[in-house]
């Protein structure tokens, strides 16, 4: 699961190597990145919005 983690953020934040993506697209669960993905950005939507309000104050 951790490799899965790193491929999302790597890919969220553009570094990810074309060689990279070809084997997480090779091997692997397409679900587990799916599932892995939505939770990281709806971690960062949330993060970004409990910011703006504590900013606001």
């Amino acid at each position: 699961m951790w490799s899965v983690v790193k491929s999302v953020l790597a890919a969220l934040l553009g570094v990810q190597s074309n060689q990279k993506r070809e084997e997480d697209f090779s091997s692997g669960r397409p679900a587990a990145y799916l599932v892995t993905g939505v939770v990281i950005t709806l971690l960062f939507v949330l993060v970004l919005v409990f910011l703006a309000m504590f900013a606001a104050r």
